[in-house]
């Protein structure tokens, strides 16, 4: 083990190195809101040219169970970086703490207006393409040296 890896001095950033991490953080919040929207839609298209139109908005309901408290936290994320201090630890708990009971609740609200006419499957599958459009991302090389790889970028 290297004992020049722990250190007691605390890590100090410059405002050109906040200004850096705030970009990056504007820039991935962004593309991974998109990511979203685009996965839920792709799933919605897919449900709805097997199944039909029901299972079709179901899908985007599903989707949109998550997405949308996803956004509003990710908006408030976004927000964040333009302040001093952004967001604390704690904030940021409470953020997905409410991001969950929002999604459940809008669960519930699918089941209770919807129910009987709601496809549950497409519900989930809406629901789990947009929970897990990172994973995309990533596949696809996202977040690569600190940025989004686009396809066909030069590495």
């Amino acid at each position: 083990m290297h004992a020049s890896l722990h250190t007691d001095k605390p890590l100090v950033l410059t405002d050109a190195d906040r200004a850096s991490i705030n970009a990056r953080a504007r820039k991935e919040l962004l593309y991974i809101i998109l990511a979203q929207a685009l996965v839920g839609l792709f799933v919605a298209i897919i449900a709805g040219m097997v199944a039909g139109k029901v299972a079709a908005l179901s899908a985007l309901a599903g989707a949109g169970a998550y997405f949308v408290p996803n956004l509003l936290f990710a908006l408030r994320l976004f927000i964040a970086t333009h302040q001093p201090k952004g967001a604390s630890p704690v904030m940021f708990l409470m953020g997905e703490m409410l991001k969950m009971v929002a999604a459940v609740g809008l669960l519930w609200l699918i089941a209770r207006v919807g129910g009987d006419r709601v496809s549950w499957l497409a519900v989930v599958a809406g629901l789990i393409g947009v929970v897990k459009a990172y994973l995309l991302m990533l596949a696809l090389g996202g977040f690569r040296s600190g940025s989004v790889v686009k396809y066909g970028d030069k590495k």
